[in-house]
């Protein structure tokens, strides 16, 4: 798997990962006495050679596997295939030498293949194997039947296929974790931008306010204009310190905050506001939320409503907000704002209503539990 991958260094996994497949060869300690019993020197030296190759393709086979596995590379099925089948031609040599005990290497061909092949294809070697081993003895009348090897072969099969499964339901599970990360991801950055977007969005607001009325009062009143502009280098440098502290992490928004910004940029570009004196019966639990709300809705109807006069409402489960202006027809919420400040609602299990008022004018609601 490629998740774990860093937990054992590559130097290591080249010079000992061969051991985890070679230290199960030792059962073919019963063969290769057999083998060394022989009478003719050129049998038992072709025995030797036939085991040891056998060794070689078994543990150079799962060393590939077993590495490629760990790097979210499996093991071609045609070369398993080839390394199989080389198996299965050494397994009928070394039964050609030695009989019937020669089945035993039929086990390390079980396993391999439940291992490197797809689940068919690896049972129907087994079915195969089987066959054979049954057949063979009764075909060859030297040869004994004996049907230990093929309850030795079913028996590892189904254990090298229950170890198979709970590698893949591993690799699976490992690969869900990646993507829950990566899905975490996304959303942080989504909040981010958004958070960001509110913050600059209802500060450049005031600012850009600010400013207009600051140039009138330049030549009508030059120390209204001195105060406006005051307040603009203050906006921009909270907006500054609004922007850095929610890039770290720590932007902590409260309805109470909110209230007298929505005041201030409010009364800076004439609208009338009537606005709760405090907003203690707010609930702390919802108390950000609200804050939010308040500088979405204040912050459209600076921009877009042409109003002049919003009051805010709030208990301890809704905030609304009514202007007397124009907004957005009904029912349509294509800003990014009032777009993001659904996503917010909703995150929090609350519902949010925008629209025309019967009285004219625009209203954002939200209620919460």
């Amino acid at each position: 798997m490629a998740t774990f991958t860093a937990d054992l260094p590559e130097g290591r996994v080249w010079r000992y990962g061969w051991l985890f497949g070679a230290i199960w060869l030792i059962y073919l300690i019963y063969p290769l006495n057999e083998i060394l019993g022989l009478e003719s020197v050129v049998a038992r030296v072709f025995g030797i050679i036939v085991i040891v190759a056998f060794c070689v393709v078994f543990t150079t086979t799962f060393w590939r596997f077993r590495n490629g596995h760990r790097r979210g590379h499996p093991l071609p099925t045609s070369r398993a295939w080839i390394a199989l089948a080389a198996m299965v031609a050494l397994t009928v040599a070394m039964s050609a030498l030695i009989g019937t005990s020669g089945f035993g290497a039929t086990v390390y061909v079980a396993v391999l293949a439940m291992m490197t092949l797809p689940v068919r294809q690896a049972w129907t070697l087994v079915a195969v194997m089987v066959l054979i081993i049954e057949t063979a003895p009764r075909v060859v009348s030297s040869w004994e039947p004996d049907n230990f090897f093929v309850f030795q072969l079913l028996i590892s099969s189904a254990a090298a296929w229950g170890i198979t499964q709970v590698f893949q339901r591993n690799h699976e599970l490992a690969v869900a974790r990646q993507q829950l990360a990566d899905l975490a991801i996304v959303a942080e950055r989504e909040r981010m931008s958004r958070d960001v977007h509110d913050i600059l969005g209802h500060s450049l607001t005031v600012i850009t306010v600010k400013s207009e009325l600051a140039g009138r009062l330049l030549e009508i009143d030059p120390e209204r204009a001195a105060v406006q502009i005051a307040e603009l280098e203050v906006l921009a440098r909270q907006a500054l310190a609004d922007v850095r502290s929610t890039v770290g992490g720590l932007r902590q928004v409260d309805i109470g905050t909110e209230l007298a910004n929505a005041r201030t940029a409010l009364t800076a570009t004439g609208i009338e506001a009537d606005l709760p004196a405090d907003a203690d019966l707010v609930p702390l639990r919802h108390r950000e939320l609200f804050g939010w709300v308040i500088r979405e809705a204040v912050t459209n109807v600076v921009r877009h409503s042409s109003a002049r006069h919003c009051r805010v409402t709030l208990t301890a489960s809704s905030i609304s907000i009514v202007d007397d202006g124009c907004g957005p027809a009904e029912g349509t919420g294509d800003g990014n704002g009032l777009r993001g400040l659904g996503e917010r609602v909703a995150a929090a299990g609350g519902s949010l209503t925008i629209g025309r008022v019967p009285t004219g004018g625009f209203k954002v609601e939200v209620h919460c539990e």
